[in-house]
């Protein structure tokens, strides 16, 4: 790759896993690589988002399973907010520095500030102009805010996760994954949780089954679910916050979370001056992730696609750019089943063709497991588990959904057998570590 009068062969807007993973080893191979970031470096994940939510949802999960284990150890755990809160900045305060210097010690230039085109080839950074032969946009997603009047007394994700005093009530605004997940963390420390939804639907791409139970587990939490709510407007009297919605009724909080989505960050860049494609979803690329404009890519959240927008397919696309730079590949992006799961209690996990999609597929049959059926689901007293299986005819694995304190690493055992095809002959062949959790999730097979 050659700069020619270029400043750079290629510059990254936004510093997360959709172009770190990719950027330095692209860099170590001398392409003269820079990055640019308005705020801190890592992106969502390391900072607003998996690392930090997973840590707070550690004391949660770990209170479960001794309530669950009540006759073999003492269930009486007092989770403490405040030094949680002190333990998530201890976990994830020194990413940005650590991303940082990787991104350094491999020849990248760290740039600090904004960057927007100015035509197709060059960007301005506080006030100057940087240029550079390939750009990969890569600025990822902000909460969504709901334009209503009062909006000024809601909060976000953000903000929740830094909250010094959990707040006794606090009402959640969205039943998706962050609805759902913020409502599991702040009732597990002992708030009085209110969800309000949209519809009759809580986590619409998981299998409704399993969600019901994830809703029902929540409720006899003391957790309040109130279905097909029509926010209208937000009031702060005296301190007291007022949700008013479907025109008469309301919800009194101490603390209000906008969870309804989140938006691609694409304004701002001065993609419309330059050709860009993008709509409310995201900026429109081929499979080549190229967009509009064939010397600018983009990848992680800010692509308008089909694929879940999860840091380990950011992470996918960024190392498929890379290869795609370096000459190593010049195939279509050909991306692996992605697995999701939704960190409540207990979880939810999926991966490849669901139940709904089955069902409408003579030739897929969906086998129902309780897992609670295998011993080694009984050592830490489980209460529930349920998984639904989905075969081909030849009795290969092609989808898996399931609902279980450790749901999430079930999936993630069987998510070979998904991605490389295993014929059962090749599954005898596997041999997991016993007794383990993967090893009773490869029992189904």
């Amino acid at each position: 790759m050659s700069t020619n009068s270029y400043d750079y062969d290629v510059l990254y807007l936004g510093s997360g896993h959709g172009t770190f993973d990719g950027a330095i080893p692209l860099a170590a191979q001398g392409i003269n690589v820079a990055v640019v970031e308005s705020g801190l470096v890592g992106g969502t994940c390391p900072n607003r988002g998996c690392n930090a939510k997973i840590t707070l949802e550690a004391p949660v999960a770990l209170a479960n399973q001794v309530s669950e284990m009540h006759g073999l150890v003492n269930p009486l755990l007092d989770l403490n907010w405040q030094n949680t809160v002190a333990h998530k900045h201890e976990v994830i305060d020194a990413l940005p520095e650590f991303i940082a210097n990787l991104m350094q010690e491999n020849g990248i230039n760290l740039i600090k500030g904004r960057g927007h085109f100015v035509d197709s080839h060059t960007i301005i950074v506080n006030g100057k102009k940087i240029s550079a032969e390939k750009f990969v946009i890569a600025t990822g997603m902000h909460p969504h805010q709901l334009d209503l009047p009062g909006r000024q007394i809601v909060n976000d994700s953000s903000a929740f996760m830094n909250l010094k005093k959990l707040p006794k009530r606090i009402t959640i605004i969205g039943a998706g994954y962050i609805g759902m997940e913020f409502a599991t963390i702040a009732s597990g420390f002992g708030s009085q949780v209110t969800v309000m939804m949209r519809g009759d639907k809580a986590l619409r791409k998981f299998h409704q089954p399993f969600v019901e139970k994830v809703i029902n587990k929540l409720s006899l939490a003391g957790v309040t679910f109130i279905k097909n709510a029509t926010i209208e407007s937000f009031s702060d009297d005296f301190g007291s916050k007022t949700v008013h919605y479907n025109k008469d009724q309301k919800v009194e909080a101490d603390w209000i979370l906008d969870a309804t989505g989140r938006t691609p960050n694409t304004t701002s860049l001065g993609l419309e001056a330059i050709g860009v494609d993008y709509d409310a979803d995201g900026i429109i690329v081929n499979d080549y992730l190229q967009t509009s404009v064939s010397h600018i890519y983009a990848s992680g959240d800010v692509i308008k696609k089909t694929q879940p927008k999860l840091t380990p397919t950011a992470i996918f696309e960024s190392l498929y750019l890379m290869k795609t730079f370096t000459g190593k590949t010049d195939q279509p992006i050909a991306y692996p089943a992605i697995p999701s799961t939704v960190f409540t209690t207990p979880r939810i996990a999926k991966v490849g063709i669901t139940p709904e999609e089955a069902k409408q597929k003579a030739d897929l049959t969906i086998s129902t497991n309780n897992v609670l059926d295998n011993w080694y689901r009984n050592v830490e007293k489980e209460a529930f588990g349920e998984n639904k299986l989905i075969y081909t005819q030849s009795h290969q694995l092609v989808g898996a959904t399931e609902i279980s304190n450790h749901a999430e690493d079930v999936i993630n055992a069987l998510l070979p057998a998904i991605e490389l095809k295993l014929t059962p002959e090749q599954i005898e062949r596997i041999i997991p570590i016993f007794p383990t959790i993967g090893s009773a999730a490869w029992e189904n097979l």
